[in-house]
């Protein structure tokens, strides 16, 4: 769970809510479910638009890692790379072909079967660059999800205040239901500033952020799986995989 999301979302809406309280408002005041259909409808809408609906739908399903950080599991990884050295180092390159039915991940255990198949450490560096690039280009994809929703939903919240307003132009006999009426139009372009501040354009920087993790990750069994085809020392490839560690961390602060 990563507790800087939640709390972020807590402290925001929280913080909102009660300098509204503070100022004499309540909060039911600004509890308008028209509003808030249409916002999310438009804005939803106009990203299906812009974006193929695929692409719409792993946005969405990234959605859980803002929330929720999983553990990358790098350190295991590099003490599986080290443990394939020394397995390649004793017995030969090919001796891994035993491990490649074992491993789940789909990078590694790619890479490795060019590696036990004989190929050359700098084709094989072509080939999976190739593979890491192309990747890293469709992924760029989902956090440009939320960053046009972001763009989106405060032009849509204008839209429903207009509509709202609309409404209330057809009731100007009656003052009090006038001034109710403006107060409810301008709910919708709250709803659209607060998702697009509050929730669409943070999400994209999270997911931007868990992209990079998982990038470099892959960066790091490429390196491995060459260093073992040239045949590196097992303590050399450790403390080479380890540098990882540090860029890691620093390239997602």
């Amino acid at each position: 769970m990563d507790k800087g999301s939640f709390g972020g979302v807590v402290l925001a809406i929280g913080g909102i809510l009660l300098g509204l309280t503070l100022e004499g408002g309540k909060i039911a005041q600004v509890m308008q479910p028209t509003a808030a259909m249409i916002v999310l409808g438009g804005t939803i809408g106009a990203v299906m638009l812009q974006f193929p609906f695929s692409v719409v739908l792993q946005a969405f399903g990234r959605l859980g890692s803002v929330f929720f950080e999983k553990s990358s599991g790098t350190e295991a990884q590099i003490d599986q790379m080290v443990a394939f050295a020394n397995k390649a180092r004793k017995d030969g390159v090919v001796s891994l072909d035993s491990e490649v039915q074992k491993i789940t991940d789909p990078f590694l255990k790619k890479s490795l079967m060019l590696a036990v198949d004989g190929t050359e450490p700098q084709e094989l560096r072509k080939m999976m660059e190739l593979d890491l690039d192309n990747k890293a280009e469709h992924e760029e994809h989902i956090p440009k999800v939320f960053e046009a929703a972001g763009g989106f939903a405060p032009t849509v919240g204008i839209i429903g205040a207009v509509l709202g307003l609309i409404q209330v132009m057809q009731h100007l006999d009656d003052i009090n239901e006038v001034g109710k009426g403006i107060a409810v139009a301008f709910v919708a372009t709250i709803y659209g500033v607060g998702l697009a501040n509050l929730f669409f354009l943070p999400s994209s920087g999270k997911i931007k952020m868990r992209i990079r993790e998982d990038q470099i990750v892959r960066e790091m069994v490429l390196e491995g799986v060459i260093s073992i085809l040239e045949g590196m020392n097992p303590r050399m490839l450790e403390t080479k995989l380890k540098g990882f560690l540090a860029e890691e961390h620093e390239k997602t602060k």
